[in-house]
């Protein structure tokens, strides 16, 4: 029974050691990097899986940058103070009583994340005011058009060696706030910053048309199947987020499930990867 152990335990040990080869050269490649991180909804409930995945990435050279989302926090704030959620071309209408609920949760999650991410041994701080922002549309009230990042604040929290977590709120003239969907806030960062890669963490394995998973999607696929009605609702923004990001010059960007615990390593540091990885 004894020699059965031990050769099972070799066998774990060999195993081990092939996963560490294998992460090496990803290890190399990303080193002194950014990637950029955004993930929300109930990709939340795995938070803690998340924070341990972007400490290591943090302490073996990597820089992470995150964004969240927050959707079914607003919504529930909302129901409390018996708003109705109202969405136009996706987007959520936002007006003054709104923008003070988005204020509100986004400050809450971005404190737990920032609580998460320094209980597993890095340091992080709300990189708050990152995003300059004008009004999108009037029918869309206080829903933010991005007009540019203020990079110079993320390169110097990253230098001080933190770990920015930004609020996907923007600021436009007077220091007034604008709602933004954390997908295209996500990609819009990632290009400001050079990023090396974007990650965008939801809820399911990645991109699925009719029932078969695609590890690879391109520009002309997405665009048809969302003109067929085969991608639909919220993967939408996260699917044209993750083009404008590759048609940026990121040289990465892909989708995967958040519920799978340390999925975000597996997709950096494995050969197969894991998720939807969209490509011209």
């Amino acid at each position: 029974m004894r020699l059965t152990a031990l050769k099972g335990e070799k066998m774990n040990l060999n195993e081990k050691t092939q996963v560490l080869i294998e992460a090496l050269p990803y290890i190399n490649r990303y080193k002194n990097s950014i990637v950029m991180i955004k993930f929300g909804g109930n990709a939340m409930s795995e938070m803690k899986h998340l924070a341990e995945d972007i400490v290591l990435l943090k302490h073996i050279g990597i820089n992470p940058v995150v964004i969240h989302g927050g959707g079914p926090e607003i919504n529930h704030g909302m129901k409390k103070a018996g708003i109705t959620p109202k969405f136009v071309s996706g987007l959520r209408y936002t007006d003054e009583s709104v923008i003070k609920i988005v204020e509100r949760v986004f400050k809450k999650i971005n404190n737990e994340i920032v609580c998460q991410i320094n209980s597993h041994g890095s340091k992080s701080v709300n990189a708050h005011g990152c995003i300059k922002s004008k009004q999108k549309s009037k029918k869309l009230g206080l829903v933010g058009e991005i007009k540019g990042i203020k990079t110079s604040r993320i390169f110097k929290i990253i230098k001080s060696g933190f770990i920015p977590v930004i609020s996907p709120l923007g600021i436009g003239e007077n220091k007034k706030l604008y709602n933004i969907n954390a997908d295209t806030a996500a990609s819009h960062i990632a290009v400001a910053l050079n990023a090396e890669k974007l990650t965008i963490i939801t809820d399911v394995n990645g991109v699925v048309i009719k029932g078969k998973f695609l590890p690879h999607l391109d520009f002309k696929t997405a665009k048809k199947e969302i003109e067929n009605g085969n991608i639909t609702k919220g993967m939408i923004p996260k699917i044209e987020a993750c083009i404008y990001a590759v048609k940026n010059k990121c040289p990465k960007a892909h989708l995967i499930n958040g519920l799978t615990p340390h999925s975000l390593l597996l997709e950096i540091f494995t050969d197969k990867g894991v998720g939807t990885e969209i490509v011209y």
